[in-house]
Order: structure tokens, then C-alpha cells, then sequence
């Protein structure tokens, strides 16, 4: 900003500290943009919102419009407050990164299905006396209801609900999981 412009700026404030509201409103209103630009230059990934930052600065000019020395440069003084206001959020931020879900959703890999052979239901298959088997193989291989494998099997529901509940906990205690 060029010394013309810190002119302004300086007039502008000390006329809003001797009670001109007009001034008051438009030197915050000039400082806004130029806060609104430092914040914006030094921020330069997501988690603080550089609007909080003006907001903060503008605040706090408010507030601390007393501690400026009318006859020091306005500018530094605000962007002193401007850089301050930025360490704070950046601090409440924390450590976080920020990333949008959508710009890395192609790298988290997929679940992979689990698959199960014909050798891995044979292996689970073979130590069932053969009633079992019979039962187990047609309810969870083939995919037959209770009422199909009792008519097939000649048995009753009941019986093969017997067979496939204990055949399914012998396969789960010969692999270790009860």
C-alpha cells in the first residue's frame, strides 16, 4: 500500500478514535480487504477459514483501537494484530490435516470378497459323519431349505436342523472358532 493510502488509513483512524462514526466505518471496511488478503495468502490449505480471521483482526481492532499511537504507521500496527490473530488460529486448528474424503477415495483400497474353493469346503466337509455332511452341504453349499433337505433326505425338519446345527459346530471346532 503505498504511504498516500497509510495516510488515509491513519486519518481515517484518528478520526474514528475522536468519535466519527463515517471514518470509523470506512477505515474498518479498508482494512478489511486488506486483512482479507493477508489471510488468504498465508493459508494455504483447508481448517481455518481466512473470514474467521478478518473477523478476529477486526475485533480486536475494536477493542485495542486505544493501544495505536496516532502519530505511528497504522498499517504495521494492524498487520502485527492480522499476523497474531492468524498464529491463534492456526493453533486452535491444532496438528489436523484437513483432506477432502473425494480427493483420496481412489487410494483406500476396496475390501477384497472373500472366496472360499471347492478344496476349503471339501477339507470342512470330510470330518462330519455322513449324515451331517449330507446336511450341511446341501443347506450351506447348495443353498436348499430346511424343508427341501428334509424331503431329499428323508428326514424329518427337526432332525435336520439337529444335523446342521452340530455339523456347523464341529466345522467351527476343527478350525478353532467356537
Amino acid at each position: 500500500m503505498s504511504g498516500r493510502n497509510e495516510r488515509e488509513l491513519a486519518d481515517l483512524l484518528r478520526a474514528a478514535i475522536a468519535g466519527d462514526g463515517r471514518s470509523y466505518a470506512l477505515f474498518l471496511d479498508r482494512v478489511a480487504g486488506l486483512v482479507r488478503a493477508y489471510a488468504r495468502s498465508k493459508i494455504s490449505h483447508g481448517g481455518v477459514d481466512p473470514e474467521d480471521v478478518v473477523q478476529e483482526v477486526l475485533l480486536a481492532i475494536h477493542l485495542k483501537r486505544h493501544t495505536w499511537l496516532p502519530d505511528a504507521p497504522v498499517l504495521p500496527w494492524v498487520y502485527a494484530i492480522a499476523r497474531f490473530k492468524l498464529i491463534d488460529a492456526f493453533r486452535r486448528r491444532g496438528r489436523r490435516a484437513e483432506v477432502e474424503l473425494d480427493d483420496i477415495a481412489e487410494t483406500i483400497p476396496q475390501p477384497e470378497a472373500e472366496t472360499v474353493s471347492a478344496r476349503d469346503i471339501g477339507r470342512a466337509l470330510e470330518g462330519l459323519a455322513p449324515g451331517q455332511r449330507s446336511v450341511v452341504a446341501a443347506i450351506s453349499v447348495e443353498g436348499r431349505s430346511v424343508e427341501e433337505t428334509a424331503r431329499t433326505l428323508d428326514m424329518t425338519e427337526s432332525a435336520v436342523r439337529v444335523a446342521l446345527h452340530r455339523g456347523l459346530a464341529a466345522i467351527a471346532r476343527r478350525f478353532g472358532r467356537e
